[in-house]
């Protein structure tokens, strides 16, 4: 049964392959209550599938996944794997509330309709509550002016800023953000990474997959730092960054920098 001290999140020996392309190759990953998580890495490393598998966005081919405490049901395997509860998939993904890279947000309806709409539709929650909710979250995320635009007259960081709000409208449990500043040009990132920081500040358990070293450094109290499918290294920002021990680390820090 799923408990209050159980990790929110507890991957292990998580394999994922495109045919007889391997991702993933064994991956372990713990987020505690309150713990924000850094996945860094180059490019075609798994950064973000792993994220994606967490979701259950993409199937893994072998290795579990808890949500706190509760392991997702799995039937088959190898590449016939598949989750055996979709009802369970459902239930656990409205408490993994997921930010993307391109926003994801739904062109035809107002920013406030784009923060309502999962709670309203999905939770079956009061309209009322929601839209109070909703206005809340968008002053928090410092847009509350926008509730009546449309996507696409917002900036990228605005429409970012918007989709954190959608996602915190859930009252997940976890966040997970793929590359959440990595379309924006800087000074548009600079507002995402104010609102990220400020959620960090609060204690909201978050997996960030970044290419954002100064983000990783100054919000997460882990960093893993993922290579060709495998954990390369991991540990506290401290360490990563001052005082990185394998040579592959080493390489990406000096290119990054």
């Amino acid at each position: 049964m799923p408990s209050e001290t159980s990790p929110v999140i507890n991957i292990r020996g998580l394999h994922k392959s495109y045919g007889d392309l391997q991702v993933l190759k064994g991956i372990d990953i713990t987020a505690k209550r309150g713990n924000v998580v850094a996945l860094i890495g180059s490019s075609g490393s798994g950064k973000s599938t792993l994220l994606r598998c967490c979701n259950m966005l993409e199937t893994s081919q072998e290795g579990s996944i808890h949500f706190q405490g509760e392991p997702v049901k799995w039937r088959g395997s190898g590449h016939d794997r598949r989750p055996a509860d979709l009802s369970q998939v459902t239930r656990l993904r409205t408490n993994l509330s997921m930010v993307f890279q391109q926003f994801n947000l739904w062109a035809h309806m107002t920013i406030l309709q784009n923060v309502m709409e999962a709670p309203v539709t999905v939770l079956k929650q009061d309209k009322a509550d929601v839209e109070a909710r909703a206005r809340a979250l968008l002053e928090k995320v410092g847009i509350s002016e926008k509730c009546d635009a449309y996507p696409a007259q917002l900036s990228g960081g605005q429409q970012q800023r918007a989709a954190i709000a959608r996602a915190l409208a859930m009252e997940p449990q976890a966040l997970l953000f793929d590359e959440p500043t990595s379309a924006l040009d800087p000074e548009l990132e600079q507002e995402v990474v104010r609102v990220i920081k400020d959620l960090a500040s609060e204690g909201r358990t978050m997996l960030i997959v970044t290419h954002d070293m100064a983000l990783a450094r100054d919000v997460a109290d882990h960093i893993i730092f993922l290579h060709l499918g495998l954990i390369e290294e991991e540990g506290p920002p401290s360490a990563i960054f001052g005082a990185p021990k394998s040579q592959r680390l080493q390489q990406f820090l000096a290119a990054v920098a």
